[in-house]
């Protein structure tokens, strides 16, 4: 269990393994969770991302880690913390996200695991603010962020959603220590 990053009472997040890689596909194919997205994303783009997030975590210490169940040692989606992929008047910034399969909404998942990522974002990479953001639609996000104590700061057309699409207007959200 040497790769285990974070631990809460009910969920392991950890680097990435082989055995995440056909849940997460199945996950970014379901388009209840990617319904805030501008698609679903097909096998090669999910096997990609994990790809991506891997190296990111072991370079940096810190990425999007998987989420496991402790219970069933179920994959269930991840969450973690990214520097944000684009530029806007608020980045470059340590951004938290999550997305959860399905069967695991509302069992306060999403909550927990963000908690613990805000808690490793500030106490181990001392990180000074950390933000979120979704579609001004994705109601269900919006609560996690509230629920973080996040503090809402306001709305960003996104500069990675094409212009005049109905999910390019976001909500933005920031914690601090």
């Amino acid at each position: 269990m040497s790769d285990i990053y974070i631990e809460t009472p009910r969920l392991l997040l950890r680097q990435w393994q082989e055995s995440d890689a056909e849940p997460f596909i199945k996950l970014n194919a379901d388009p209840a969770v990617m319904e805030y997205f501008e698609s679903i994303r097909s096998r090669s783009e999910s096997l990609a991302q994990i790809n991506r997030i891997s190296t990111s975590i072991a370079q940096r210490g810190f990425g999007f880690f998987a989420i496991e169940r402790k219970d069933s040692g179920e994959f269930i989606g991840f969450t973690g913390l990214t520097m944000a992929p684009f530029e806007s008047w608020f980045t470059p910034c340590i951004e938290i996200g999550w997305r959860l399969s399905k069967e695991h909404w509302g069992h306060g998942f999403a909550t927990e695991a963000a908690a613990a990522c805000l808690k490793f974002g500030f106490e181990k990479l001392e990180a000074k603010k950390i933000y979120s953001f979704t579609s001004i639609y994705n109601k269900r996000s919006e609560q996690v962020m509230i629920r973080l104590c996040m503090r809402r700061e306001g709305e960003f057309d996104h500069p990675n959603v094409q212009k005049g699409h109905l999910l390019v207007r976001h909500v933005l959200y920031s914690a601090v220590p």
